[in-house]
């Protein structure tokens, strides 16, 4: 019986491989299966290729383990259980998910606003564009 792959057409399984390429030279997939809690470091494999889904409960070792935003992998993996049309649902209501860094900026910006809530002009925009090479 050939295996299937339910979950291959979703974003999770694409960017759960490509982080554990970027962290190979520091941690092997069996590390991050053992990290992530799965009693068999195969479960990794079996996300990565989209034969099952991230239980939603693992998510925030996964993330850890994989070094990313659990606030965007839980994306990704309410991709996978509730569908695309859901997920875009989930990003409607709650509008941009904000990652640990992104905070990090906002936290500066409020900062040495003096809590303001400056507003973005062409000179502000160009003067972040410009730290990024853009």
């Amino acid at each position: 019986m050939p295996l299937t792959k339910p979950y291959a057409d979703t974003r999770l399984p694409a960017f759960v491989a490509k982080r554990i390429l970027e962290l190979r030279p520091i941690k092997s997939q069996a590390e991050i299966a053992s990290e992530t809690g799965f009693p068999n470091p195969n479960m990794i494999s079996m996300v990565k290729s989209g034969a099952i889904r991230v239980p939603l409960d693992r998510v925030p070792a996964l993330a850890e383990a994989l070094q990313v935003d659990p606030a965007r992998l839980l994306q990704l993996a309410l991709e996978q259980w509730a569908g695309s049309a859901a997920a875009r649902a989930f990003d409607r209501i709650f509008d941009t998910v904000v990652s640990k860094n992104e905070i990090g900026w906002l936290t500066e910006i409020r900062d040495a606003s003096d809590h303001t809530d400056p507003v973005m002009t062409t000179r502000t925009r160009s003067a972040i564009r410009a730290i990024f090479g853009k």
